[in-house]
C-alpha cells in the first residue's frame, strides 16, 4: 500500500487524529485496483498476487473490463468467478484468492476494517520455502519496494509459480493440495497471532468506533428534539465537514495491480458559494 504523507489539510485515515474515527464511512478500505496487465504471468496470464487474509472481510465491485477471480479454501478446494463490469462479489479471510484479467480489468477494492491490510494483515502465497523461512518470504515481499513496478511483478510471477505447483496438487493428489493449503493458512494465522494488540487497536478505533459515533448519533436524537422545542438551538453540536479525495493524489504497488488507495481526505472548503 502507499505511504502515508500527511500534508497541510489533509487526514490520513489510518492515523488516529482525535477528532473522527479511521477509514472511511462505516471504518471500510477503498482502494481503486488496476490488475497487472503489463506483462503475462508464468503461467500465461495477467493477474496479481494469490494471497490470503488473516482478519478481514474483502469485497470487489467492478469499474470496468473483464477477467476472473480464483478462490481456494479447505472446505471446497478450487472454485472460480467470472468478473463482468457491475458485478460485485465479497469473501471472508482465510480464502486464498488471486485476480486475473482478460483485458483492462479495474475492480473497487472494498476491506472490512481500514488499516489492517496496510499494517501487514495479508499474506502472499510463494510456497513451502517462504513460509517456512522468514527471510525467504521477507525478500520476496519487498521485491516492489525494491524495485518498482518491474519489482512488482517479478514478486507476482515469484508467487504464480508457487501456485502452479498448488493447482497441480489439486490435479494429482487432493490430499496433499489440502495439507498444503491448510500449512500457508495456518503459517499466517499463528504470525498474525503475534500482532493481535496492533491490529485490536486499529479495529477500536476503526469499525468499532464508527459504530460506536453511530449510537451516539442516535442517542442524541431525542435530546436534541428537546433542545429545538426550548429554542436552544445554540446548543446543538454541527458537524457539516465534507471530506474528498481526488484523483493522482496517491498510487502504489499492491498483491494484485496498480493501486489508487483512498487514504487521503481533504475538508472541502467552508462557506457558502459566491458569484
Amino acid at each position: 500500500m502507499s505511504e502515508s504523507s500527511n500534508e497541510t489539510g489533509s487526514i490520513d485515515h489510518r492515523e488516529d487524529t482525535g477528532t473522527r474515527p479511521l477509514g472511511l464511512i462505516g471504518g471500510i478500505g477503498l482502494t481503486e485496483v488496476h490488475v497487472y496487465g503489463q506483462r503475462r504471468g508464468p503461467d500465461g496470464e495477467f493477474g496479481g498476487c494469490p494471497h490470503v487474509h488473516a482478519i478481514v472481510d474483502e469485497g470487489y465491485f467492478v469499474l470496468r473490463g473483464a477477467g476472473h477471480v480464483e478462490f481456494h479454501d479447505l472446505e471446497n478446494g478450487p472454485r472460480r468467478l467470472e468478473l463482468t463490469q457491475g458485478v460485485y462479489a465479497h469473501f471472508p479471510p482465510r480464502v486464498l484468492h488471486r485476480l486475473v484479467s482478460r483485458g483492462d480489468l479495474v475492480i473497487l477494492g472494498l476491506m472490512g476494517s481500514a488499516g489492517l491490510a496496510e499494517a501487514g494483515e495479508a499474506r502472499i502465497y510463494f510456497g513451502p520455502e517462504a513460509d517456512h523461512d522468514a527471510n525467504v518470504y521477507a525478500r520476496w515481499l519487498g521485491l516492489a519496494k525494491q524495485h518498482g513496478l518491474a519489482g512488482a511483478l517479478d514478486r507476482r510471477d515469484q508467487a504464480v509459480r508457487a501456485y502452479m505447483d498448488l493447482m497441480e496438487m489439486w490435479t494429482k493428489d487432493r490430499s496433499a493440495y489440502f495439507a498444503r493449503l491448510g500449512d500457508f493458512v495456518g503459517v499466517h494465522e499463528r504470525t498474525m497471532a503475534e500482532r493481535r494488540a496492533e491490529f485490536a487497536s486499529i479495529v477500536q478505533r476503526g469499525p468499532i468506533a464508527w459504530g460506536e459515533e453511530s449510537l451516539r448519533r442516535l442517542n442524541s436524537l431525542a435530546k436534541s428534539s428537546e433542545r429545538l422545542f426550548s429554542s436552544q438551538v445554540a446548543d446543538l453540536e454541527s458537524n457539516s465537514d465534507v471530506f474528498i479525495n481526488e484523483p493522482g493524489r496517491e498510487s502504489a504497488l499492491g498483491m494484485c495491480g496498480v493501486l489508487r488507495p483512498m487514504l487521503h481526505l481533504t475538508p472541502m472548503p467552508k462557506g457558502p458559494i459566491t458569484a
